[in-house]
């Protein structure tokens, strides 16, 4: 479990700089389109990262070392973010500032094998434990870059010809980019 812990702090610790690599010096026609109607841009899902930074991970850890599975997590708001509206610049450093804040705290709670088997109660699954919570944060990270990969590969949908049918991130659809 330990292991597990320090290699989720360490995905969780590389997401900002890696953001940052890549998106840092892109011409805004690259971060302010989308896949298509319903879909966010690339600023979007930087603020809906910083969204979850303040409102998600965090609040329900501590919500699952105070209260166990008594206290329901508060419901996420996924389109909270919609109305920051910031430069992607400013957005990188406020996630970056948030995420390591936030690991620092994490880190300060001294989590042991029996907190991370400690439940709570996610508003639609029902009770999941501290090392769920902790996996699914760090698995949310890897989401959000693909789903920046594909925003990205899909400016070059036409340009690329018939090389298309090789660019598995231009046929992916796993995920809406509604979350």
């Amino acid at each position: 479990m330990q292991r597990e812990l320090a290699s989720t702090i360490a995905l969780l610790s590389s997401t900002p700089a890696a953001m940052t690599a890549l998106l840092g010096n892109l011409p805004d026609e690259l971060l302010h389109t989308t896949e298509g109607e319903g879909t966010w841009t690339i600023s979007q899902v930087l603020a809906h990262l910083i969204h979850g930074e303040r409102t998600d991970w965090l609040p329900r850890i501590q919500i699952i070392l105070r209260a166990g599975e008594s206290e329901t997590f508060p419901v996420f708001q996924r389109e909270a973010h919609l109305s920051d509206t910031r430069p992607v610049h400013e957005l990188l450093a406020d996630f970056s500032s948030l995420r390591s804040s936030g690991l620092a705290r994490l880190q300060a709670l001294n989590l042991t094998p029996q907190d991370l088997e400690r439940r709570g109660t996610h508003p639609a699954f029902g009770a999941v434990t501290l090392s769920q919570l902790l996996a699914t944060w760090s698995t949310h990270d890897l989401t959000h870059l693909h789903q920046i990969s594909r925003i990205l590969a899909a400016q070059y949908r036409d340009a690329v010809g018939p090389w298309s049918r090789f660019l598995g991130v231009l046929h992916c659809d796993g995920h809406s980019g509604k979350a």
